[in-house]
């Protein structure tokens, strides 16, 4: 599976464009590491708990996007972007989506 942010992939073609593909995770704080952020934050610098969260939300967004996008036979996707929202107080969804498409390498 080939992912790009660009609308074309150097090298190759969009055969067919298959739809708008999507992933998304929920996450809420974790109260241990919500102390351990609050005295981070006191000294300044990297939350590095926080860090970690979001980086492991936006894989699995990432994930249920790619088997979204494998369900209806694609063998890439273009036009990543990712978004966030706050879904109430302490939870947060990460969310990304692209353009599914089948690629095939240009001669």
């Amino acid at each position: 599976m080939i992912l790009a942010s660009t609308e074309t992939v150097a090298g190759h073609r969009v055969e067919r464009t298959l739809g708008l593909v999507r992933g998304s995770s929920v996450r809420v704080r974790h109260v241990g590491k919500d102390i351990m952020a609050s005295l981070r934050n006191l000294a300044g610098g990297e939350v590095y708990e926080y860090t970690k969260l979001m980086a492991e939300v936006r894989e699995q967004a990432v994930d249920r996007m790619v088997a979204d996008a494998r369900a209806l036979g694609a063998n890439g996707i273009l036009a990543i972007r990712f978004q966030s929202a706050e879904v109430s107080r302490g939870a947060a969804e990460m969310m990304c989506y692209g353009t599914a498409v089948r690629l095939s390498e240009e001669d």
